[in-house]
């Protein structure tokens, strides 16, 4: 792991921590491109009535509306969850370079977890996966999350 991607991962950190103030799921997303973010999205399922505003997806929409192409080669996407199976597809659709991702989702995980979209051989882009940037970290704040959601449904 590199002070680069912890810098990045620590950003991406934040915007989780902004979803779950918002009530969200706190996952947080940004894209790099030489050096420079260039998207962020933070988890809005919920406020956006939209099941597709995963983190990754506002992040991606951002970046390339930044960058004025909806294919974003040569760029990184950090995000502090392992990307489900819609997340995956649209970073493979977008040519997403690497993505670096900080804790794994056991439930519904797409890069190994529970399936791995981004090795599968017929697809005709791959993605170059790193996991466990501040994994610990990141899969801290959705413990507490879903703890304190927990304890508060109890009558």
């Amino acid at each position: 792991m590199t002070k680069q991607d912890q810098i990045y991962m620590q950003a991406a950190i934040a915007l989780a921590k902004q979803a779950a103030e918002n009530g969200e799921v706190p996952v947080g997303a940004i894209v790099v491109k030489d050096g420079e973010i260039i998207g962020r999205g933070s988890n809005a399922p919920i406020g956006l009535h939209d099941p597709s505003a995963h983190a990754e997806i506002l992040a991606m929409r951002e970046a390339a509306s930044n960058i004025g192409n909806y294919r974003l080669v040569d760029c990184t996407l950090y995000v502090t969850l392992e990307p489900c199976a819609m997340c995956s597809g649209a970073i493979q659709h977008a040519r997403i370079a690497n993505l670096i991702y900080g804790a794994s989702d056991p439930k519904t995980g797409a890069c190994g977890s529970v399936i791995n979209l981004m090795t599968e051989e017929k697809l005709n882009h791959h993605t170059t996966v790193k996991s466990g940037v501040l994994a610990e970290e990141a899969g801290q704040i959705l413990s507490n999350f879903f703890r304190q959601r927990r304890l508060n449904k109890k009558p």
